[in-house]
């Protein structure tokens, strides 16, 4: 099973970008879905979660009120919604499922770059 995001790209601070995730192999519907950024240099860090059924979102306080997470389980789709991108955004962005209480099934991740 490998998770797959995309979405991302070259955009302006202040700018929005919607990234996506799908699974193959498994649903993706069956488990909470995490999304997480690694910038250059830096460990890799928690963005956002989402409940199975998409009724509990928590979120990183850099991102709290810009980014919002959801889900469309019939579609097997996760996604991120990203506003008010600021450079300090700039990283790979990656998801992976919460299988009991372990995030795993990492895939490759989606390059996000938000220029001044």
């Amino acid at each position: 099973v490998q998770l797959q995001a995309s979405g991302g790209g070259l955009v302006q601070a202040g700018g929005s970008l919607r990234l996506s995730c799908v699974a193959s192999g498994r649903t993706l519907s069956n488990y909470p879905v995490g999304w997480f950024r690694q910038a250059p240099g830096k460990e890799r860090e928690f963005v956002a979660t989402i409940s199975r059924t998409g009724s509990i979102p928590i979120y990183a306080d850099a991102v709290k009120g810009r980014f919002t997470i959801s889900r469309v389980n019939a579609r097997g789709t996760v996604y991120l919604q990203m506003n008010s991108l600021k450079p300090e955004d700039t990283a790979v962005y990656y998801c992976a499922l919460n299988i009991g209480g372990e995030y795993m099934n990492w895939g490759q991740g989606t390059q996000v770059t938000v220029s001044s």
